[in-house]
């Protein structure tokens, strides 16, 4: 992993949300209500792909897990930047499962 340059403006990596769609929520946890928030932390490699993408914190529900992991792995990222200069770095990333009802 490249180190980052000795000086300079640090800018930390995030998600490109912009450009990023929200997994798919699995039909089996719509069937049973099931909703949470899944931690994940990210490699983010200085190109702004995704590198390992591990749960740090689990929504309880493996079948939501797999699903943000799935989707986050696809992701691009914004990679952390000294100047000009991009580099490899961590970054954690909340997916939220939340059921929204329509309304009437």
């Amino acid at each position: 992993m490249p180190t980052p340059p000795e000086r300079g403006v640090e800018q930390e990596c995030r998600p490109d949300y912009l450009r990023n769609p929200p997994p798919a929520y699995p039909r089996l946890a719509l069937e049973h209500g099931w909703q949470g928030l899944v931690l994940l932390r990210a490699q983010v490699r200085a190109d702004g792909t995704a590198g390992d993408v591990v749960v740090e914190t689990s929504s309880g529900y493996p079948v939501l897990d797999r699903a943000a992991l799935r989707s986050v792995c696809k992701w691009r990222f914004l990679p952390a930047r000294l100047g000009d200069v991009p580099f490899s770095s961590t970054v954690q990333v909340p997916v939220r499962f939340r059921i929204v009802e329509a309304s009437r």
